[in-house]
């Protein structure tokens, strides 16, 4: 039979494995092997990647996992000592069989975080015997429990924890041999190899693989010190014993084992019990409890989109209900109703809890039933936005519907979210931190003990360009390259084991946005895990194998902006005694339009930048679409369709159009095609596709695929020739659509983001100090930002005092003279509750004569030392301000300063 590799690191054993999964899969490739199995330690991080890239390159994929075991899962003390041992764990190989198998090593790997998890995600014999259908055991490594018991107990004891596991896993528990050239592993050998006989159990043999090939052990021991934090020369640190820790040939591990050439044919056998499951599946979307009266999803969503139109419209004309019939014939076509449904249910709540919700984000602004149920907040047939640039029927793929909230709300509606469906159905999204050109370099200069500046020095000659690897650094770098053959062996070396783990996993950290909800139990579907910074479950799949498996993502955005435009509304509210519904707003104030056209936009949304001001300053825009047209040309590629955007507007160039039937959708944006959405309608103006197929049209023209470019040019011109357009002008604008779509951008996104930068406008114009204000505080943890926007306020005339005990509060304020008061709250080291306790004593005892005065009317000392001290520097009081030392008034545990 053939070989295979059974016990397998790969680099998601973080910071033990040196092996990358694509490198790995193509050396076992190169050996003529035909499968190949993963066991990282503890998780499953990897398995997504290593089944996909195996079956590309025709590999069988055996998914499996090395252990951590625990006498007991539950057990908290740091050592367990077992005889002459104290091993608080051991490790253990499980390989999946089948589906089920797959199904339980899921769950086991995430009870092990769990319910496991001290130091390491543990799991227990309990555990695995509950969970044990589907899977095949090994004797495994030396770090075993079985191994461990000969070596620690002696082989009476040890054969009792073996015929243990014996009897868990029966015909597929097997004797595991290795010889990586380790005294012990021999002592245990003789004694497996004498039960193999006794109890007719098979042995196999295997590599304990943590590195590709010998050369790679150095790096292999480098990332053992970067997990371990030791330096490489230090004789007390944790290391590899040998350099045979490599994914051997076939002929070398016969070599090995050719006392006993039954262990290599014996893998073979494992992998032919193996039925590796396919990952794939389709969303498993979250079952969305009706309300009485309802028995569908999809009469549910006709019902709330029709009373939605009707409170967004008032009457529902023959063009709206034409487009909501369409839209919701598509949604039941594609079965996405309950996706719909989840999503207007968490933005209601999210409304109901005061939290901000953005207009819109991306393509499912162009949705009229998203609009209509308040998942959105832009109108978009007035605004002619497209539903198929959202959801093609003839392309059908999972919705995306992005969410914007206010910082302060998100994790309220995630809570909300997590209430409704449960802990074990929601979870956040994991996602890996690499070792980066740059920070390998720092990584391994640490470790080799690299002199601080040198290893600066070879850091900054990689160019700060995306994407930038070593190995094009090198090529693109003159000094680089020669520090790279340098006379320096340490700089050498450096480099060279920079180059082996650049792209290694580091560690682990969780996406910014993404939440999972689930149909059923997560720890069905995908292993979990957990972490520090989160109280909800993390996915060890990241967000694209999260949805490769079939759950459903959501991005559940925090934007400032939207906590801005609140804390705007909130001071005007108390200084003018006004409301303002930002959504209410008029879209055609002139002072909004005047600081547009000004470039005063510094602090407002989306059109602050330098290059854009400029910009507005020459257009001088005069209406909504002329922000929309900006918002999306202002970016690399259409940036230079501006100069003859702002022409055309003020009749310098002439506007003319690729064609007279384009008119109409080209006019807003003065003849040029700004948008995906134009390249699409051009489409099907021009050629009468469908909406559905002039999308994946804009596809192609966009992605460039040039060699499906000419089916869909001969298709495209055929159909115009048919509606009268001649040979040559057909021609001519497919390829003008063609060169516009490599730039062209969402409207539906840029029209949604130009409203909420229009709000933002709109009150900077109006109520510039309170506007001001808000902006001053949602960027009070940053220095140069505060710094920034202190002096857009000197240069529009409004006056920033300083922190100060007496007239401060835990915000920036504005007062009664339209001035703005710096907030407690933003001076580095002051917490809230000091803040607060300040503001509160000050308000129901009056004024504060001095920092004695602070100090005997408010405990402030020991804990919030710091807090004192932060705001006698930033000058917050009437004495000693500039020249303070804490030491002369202020002396821990002391009544009296």
């Amino acid at each position: 039979m053939d070989f295979t590799h059974l016990h397998v690191h790969t680099q998601y054993s973080l910071l033990d494995g040196a092996a990358g999964i694509k490198p790995m899969i193509q050396q076992a490739k190169k050996y003529g092997m035909n499968s190949l199995a993963i066991t990282d330690h503890g998780n499953m991080f990897g398995v997504p990647e290593f089944a996909s890239v195996a079956k590309k390159e025709g590999i069988k994929p055996i998914i499996g996992c090395e252990f951590y075991l625990a006498k007991d899962r539950h057990e908290r003390s740091r050592k367990v000592t077992e005889g002459n041992s104290e091993k608080h764990t051991f490790h253990q190989v499980l390989l999946a069989k089948n589906e089920l198998g797959y199904k339980n090593l899921s769950k086991l790997c995430s009870y092990g975080y769990t319910e496991g998890f001290y130091y390491k995600p543990r799991i227990d014999k309990e555990l695995i015997r509950e969970y044990g259908e589907g899977l095949i055991a090994t004797t495994c490594c030396l770090a075993s429990e079985v191994n461990q018991a000969i070596l620690t107990k002696g082989e009476a004891e040890a054969e009792k924890i073996f015929m243990e596991w014996l009897d868990i896993f029966g015909e597929d528990y097997y004797i595991e041999l290795q010889r990586h050239g380790i005294k012990e592993q021999n002592t245990c050998n003789e004694i497996l190899v004498k039960w193999s006989k006794k109890h007719n159990v098979k042995m196999i043999a295997t590599n304990d693989v943590h590195y590709i090939e010998a050369k790679d052990s150095e790096a292999q021991d480098i990332l053992l010190c970067l997990q371990t934090g030791k330096n490489f020369d230090d004789p007390d640190r944790m290391r590899f014993d040998g350099d045979q820790f490599y994914l051997k040939s076939k002929e070398e591990m016969e070599k090995l084992f050719s006392d006993f050439p039954e262990s290599i044919d014996n893998t073979g056998e494992i992998v032919s019990k193996i039925d590796t499951p396919d990952l794939k599946r389709d969303i498993l979307l979250p079952m969305f409890e009706l309300p009485q009266g309802f028995t569908s999803e999809d009469d549910y969503l006709r019902d709330l989109t029709y009373k939605g139109a009707k409170e967004r419209y008032g009457e529902i004309t023959s063009v709206i209900s034409e487009r909501l019939e369409m839209e919701l014939g598509i949604v039941k076509d594609m079965g996405f109703a309950g996706y719909f449904l989840i999503v207007q249910d968490f933005i209601a709540a999210a409304k109901e809890l005061g939290v901000a919700v953005g207009p819109g984000r991306g393509s499912a602004a162009g949705s009229a039933v998203a609009y209509c149920t308040g998942i959105t907040n832009l109108d978009p047939i007035h605004y002619n936005l497209l539903f198929e640039r959202f959801l093609n029927p003839e392309r059908v793929s999972m919705p995306d519907i992005d969410i914007d909230f206010d910082d302060d709300g998100r994790q309220k509606v995630i809570e909300w979210v997590v209430n409704k469906y449960g802990t074990n159905r929601v979870a956040q999204i994991i996602t890996y931190g690499t070792m980066a050109a740059k920070s390998s370099i720092r990584d391994v200069a640490r470790v080799l003990r690299l002199p601080l500046a040198e290893a600066d020095k070879l850091a900054k000659l990689v160019p700060d360009t995306p994407g930038t690897n070593l190995e094009t650094a090198f090529k693109e770098v003159k000094e680089l390259a020669q520090a790279k053959k340098s006379k320096d062996s340490l700089i050498v070396k450096t480099l060279g084991f920079a180059e082996t783990l650049e792209g290694s996993v580091r560690h682990t950290g969780i996406h910014a946005a993404g939440v999972i909800i689930g149909k059923t139990d997560l720890t069905e579907c995908l292993p979990m895990c957990t972490s520090k910074n989160s109280n909800l479950l993390v996915t060890q799949y990241e967000g694209e194998y999260a949805e490769h498996v079939g759950m459903l993502k959501m991005d559940f955005l925090g934007l400032k902006t939207l906590s801005i435009i609140k804390d705007a509304v909130e001071i005007i509210k108390q200084r003018h005694g006004i409301k303002i519904d930002p959504d209410k707003i008029p879209l055609d104030d002139l002072k909004t339009f005047e600081l547009y056209q000004n470039g005063d936009t510094i602090g407002t949304f989306q059109f602050e930048s330098e290059g854009m001001r400029i910009y507005l300053k020459d257009l001088k825009p005069t209406n909504i679409e002329d922000l929309i047209a900006m918002n999306a040309l202002y970016r690399p590629g259409p940036m230079q369709f501006i100069p003859s955007f702002i022409s055309r507007k003020h009749g310098k160039e002439k506007v003319e159009y690729p064609h007279e039937l384009l008119k109409d959708i080209l006019e807003n944006t003065y003849g040029i095609m700004v948008y995906q959405e134009q390249i699409m309608q051009a489409a099907q103006i021009m050629a009468n596709y469908s909406l559905g197929e002039a999308d994946i049209l804009r596809r192609i023209m966009g992605k460039k695929k040039a060699d499906q470019l000419p089916a869909e040019e001969e298709k495209f011109v055929s159909r115009a020739m048919e509606k009268g357009i001649d040979l040559k002008k057909a021609k001519d604008i497919f390829k003008i659509m063609a060169h516009f779509a490599g730039y062209g951008f969402n409207r539906s996104h840029s029209a949604a983001y130009s409203l909420l930068a229009y709000q933002t406008a709109y009150l900077k114009a109006n109520y510039m100090a309170e506007y001001m204000a808000a902006v001053l505080q949602r960027n009070k943890n940053d220095i140069k930002s505060i710094t920034f926007f202190m002096d857009e306020c000197k240069r529009k005339g409004i006056n920033v005092f300083g922190p100060d005990l007496n007239e401060s509060e835990y915000k920036f304020i504005v007062n009664n003279e339209g001035e703005i008061q710096y907030g407690l709250g933003a001076v580095k080291g002051v917490g809230q509750a000091a803040a607060e306790a300040i503001i509160s004593e000050r308000s129901e005892n009056g004024r504060y004569t001095n920092v004695f005065d602070l100090t005997k009317r408010i405990d402030l000392r020991a804990a919030n030392k710091k807090c004192l001290e932060s705001l006698a520097l930033a000058g917050a009081f009437d004495c000693f301000s500039g020249v303070y030392r804490s030491q002369y008034f202020y002396k821990e545990n002391e009544d009296d300063s």
